[in-house]
């Protein structure tokens, strides 16, 4: 079971188990590569695991899994 978040928040704040789907993203030079990699407005996105130390994440966006760093997955806005 997923739990799904109230709506504002970064990807970067989000425990993990915790999904949503992305309102916008924040960052345009970092967005791009988002977008390349398939990170689309309207994608379902869950928090799978945190590194420790505020290292990356792991993150499932719709069918895929995608390893982000902590700036990356802050310019995720999530609703």
């Amino acid at each position: 079971m997923v739990a799904t978040l109230a709506s504002g928040k970064q990807l970067s704040q989000l425990k993990p188990g915790t999904a949503g789907f992305v309102a916008q993203i924040s960052n345009e030079p970092i967005g791009c590569k988002l977008l390349a990699m398939g990170v689309f407005p309207g994608s379902r996105v869950e928090l799978v695991r945190q590194a420790p130390f505020g290292g990356g994440v792991l993150v499932k966006v719709d069918s895929n899994y995608l390893a982000l760093r902590q700036q990356e997955a802050a310019c995720i806005v999530l609703r």
